[in-house]
């Protein structure tokens, strides 16, 4: 194949929380807190900025522990090193995400700070919304959209039987608002922001499964001028971080590359990035997943049983060359953000039609691309590791 020539926190049930059993317009279904008017200039397109910026507000504690219900058990939704997020309701009837920070958790103030800063300045379909915060006393909380169908990894992992599993068609979507996101960050804010924490818990979904990125508190500026790269502590979650960035603290824009590839990587497989249940061999997914990546015909192996082989395999094999790219070891072998997004949008074009392949029609999986999507990547992202793939 040529370089692409050719294309964990806990959560609860949320239906349980009691917070839903208060009254709310059924005219946007989205349960996120955003007006119809708001919703209509976002999403369009590629997923440009929020025309409609809001300032963030600042809430007294009472009023969020009204908002709650005093921050009852049944109102949790989602528990981890930070603290606890809660489902609660504004006075105004505005269904809201709010997080509750552990004075004794992993997620410090200056993490809570960042948070409040990066997202008072960063408006876009693809990032979370940040409400308002609360800094009474010691309190220290944060006010989000609501997220009905919570995380990603909730939609990926341990599914119960019942659980409809994420179609093909689906999971492309939501990996290409996850690059839009990012492409944001990297491409649109000024100066460039390191998201630093890309990771399916951090990629929550709306009632459409439409993504959007969330948890701020490590994102970082990125080098500009001569500078190549931002020396820091090493943060974020095992698994996920690139591999220069894990043993010399240098972090760049590709770091995030590497982290978008291992979401890829789950989205594709249905397995963690880490998973010590499994046996020696299978518990780092990019490890395991190696001696696939670089053979195309096990490509197929990767895929997840849950699919059932609903899949156009033709595609597959584009997103699994993105995934790999992603993936490379040496940073500057990565693509830029902006043509990742350019490739997955040509995949999401290409819907999976079981009915059609069963009724003999030529589906747009078996098709060529048009000559327009002949060129995804750049010169910059060093067509030479493609050989890997040959």
């Amino acid at each position: 194949m040529s370089c692409f020539s050719c294309f964990s926190p806990r959560r609860k049930d949320v239906s349980k929380v009691e917070i839903d059993n208060g009254t709310r317009s059924s005219g946007s279904g989205r349960g996120r807190g955003h007006s119809d008017d708001t919703e209509s200039g976002r999403g369009k397109g590629k997923g440009g900025n929020n025309t409609q910026q809001s300032v963030a507000r600042s809430f007294t504690f009472r009023e969020l522990a009204a908002a709650t219900k005093g921050f009852r058990e049944v109102n949790l939704i989602g528990e981890g090193g930070f603290g606890r997020v809660y489902k609660g309701r504004l006075d105004a009837g505005q269904v809201v995400a709010i997080k509750q920070l552990n004075h004794d958790g992993l997620q410090g103030f200056q993490e809570f700070i960042v948070e409040v800063l990066m997202l008072s300045l960063l408006h876009h379909t693809n990032l979370v919304t940040l409400i308002g915060y609360c800094t009474d006393g010691d309190q220290r909380l944060l006010v989000y959209e609501y997220m009905p169908r919570g995380s990603l990894e909730d939609h990926l992992f341990d599914l119960s039987p019942d659980r409809e599993p994420l179609s093909w068609d689906t999971r492309i979507k939501i990996a290409v608002g996850a690059a839009r996101g990012l492409e944001y960050l990297h491409c649109k804010a000024n100066p460039p922001v390191i998201y630093r924490d890309l990771k399916s818990a951090n990629i929550l979904l709306d009632d459409q499964f439409n993504p959007k990125l969330s948890d701020f508190g490590l994102a970082k500026l990125a080098p500009v001028g001569d500078k190549t790269h931002v020396s820091t502590r090493v943060m974020g979650t095992y698994g996920y971080c690139a591999p220069e960035y894990a043993m010399s603290g240098k972090l760049t824009l590709k770091s995030d590359i590497y982290s978008f590839g291992v979401v890829m990587l789950e989205l594709l497989t249905g397995k963690k990035a880490i998973d010590c249940s499994k046996r020696a061999g299978e518990q780092n997914l990019v490890s395991w997943s190696r001696p696939f990546l670089k053979d195309r015909r096990k490509f197929v192996q990767l895929v997840d049983p849950l699919l059932q082989g609903r899949f156009p395999v033709r595609c597959l094999h584009h997103a699994v060359a993105i995934t790999a790219m992603c993936l490379q070891e040496q940073p500057t072998f990565r693509p830029l953000i902006g043509d990742i997004v350019v490739a997955l949008e040509y995949l999401a074009s290409q819907s999976y039609k079981p009915d059609l392949r069963k009724a003999g029609v030529h589906s747009p999986s078996s098709s060529s691309p048009s000559q327009q999507n002949r060129n995804f990547f750049s010169p910059e992202s060093d067509c030479r590791t493609s050989k890997t793939f040959a």
